[in-house]
């Protein structure tokens, strides 16, 4: 579903990503799990080209996008909800849905979406009518992963999704990515949570200052000496 091949990615004259190379298969969760700084977000900017990479090839469903608008990637089915959820605030849970269902194909399934969004998030169905800024942490967090799934998506990218968030709510916003795979989405994870991530994980990879240090198996990276000690303090 993705490829990304040697990606170098600048901010200015700072080096943000080196050689970067990560596979997402189709209708699996890889997880990129990183400290802060370690160019986690700047991956997924760079896969949706929010941000220009330097060099490098980015492949999605078979389609090379280095080099094309952002809104061509949405047009292949990727879905980027971002860190810190970017809702409209001023708009209703169910107006900030609409705004997800942009493409021809998902605006004519836009009901039918919504209720499957619905099913996802009771909670949103009971607040359809309330503003987004008056939702919860993890209300809005829901709110930002379905519209995401609104444009009926073939990948997900999603930025830091229990950041914030209670234990409680974390524990249901990893069993709703679970169950977003079993609906035949692909899923990109980006996440300091490393001990729910990999554990959720078919694959993942492990950034360290721009570079991919590790990858493997989420529950094999699980038991990795370094990742025990450099992230679940163990």
């Amino acid at each position: 579903m993705l490829e990304v091949s040697n990606l170098n990615v600048f901010y200015g004259d700072a080096q943000a990503l080196w050689d970067l190379s990560i596979k997402v298969p189709e209708n699996t969760i890889v997880a990129l799990i990183g400290s802060n700084g370690a160019g986690k977000s700047t991956t997924l900017r760079s896969i949706s080209n929010l941000l220009r990479s330097h060099s490098g090839k980015i492949t999605i469903d078979g389609v090379r996008t280095t080099g094309l608008p952002a809104h061509k990637i949405v047009g292949l089915g990727v879905a980027h909800v971002p860190e810190g959820r970017q809702l409209f605030p001023m708009m209703t849970v169910a107006e900030n849905l609409r705004a997800g269902s942009v493409l021809n194909g998902a605006k004519g399934k836009r009901r039918e979406t919504m209720e499957e969004v619905f099913d996802l998030f009771p909670r949103l169905k009971e607040r359809r009518n309330q503003l987004a800024q008056t939702l919860s942490g993890g209300e809005q967090q829901m709110l930002a992963i379905g519209r995401g799934l609104m444009l009926r998506p073939k990948l997900v990218l999603l930025d830091e999704p229990s950041l914030g968030l209670a234990p409680l709510v974390v524990d249901h916003i990893f069993q709703i990515i679970q169950e977003i795979k079993n609906r035949g989405i692909t899923v990109l994870l980006v996440e300091q949570n490393v001990q729910q991530s990999l554990e959720l994980a078919d694959e993942g990879y492990v950034l360290e200052n721009g570079r991919i240090v590790s990858k493997g198996p989420g529950k094999e990276l699980l038991a990795d000496g370094h990742i025990k000690e450099a992230y679940l303090g163990i």
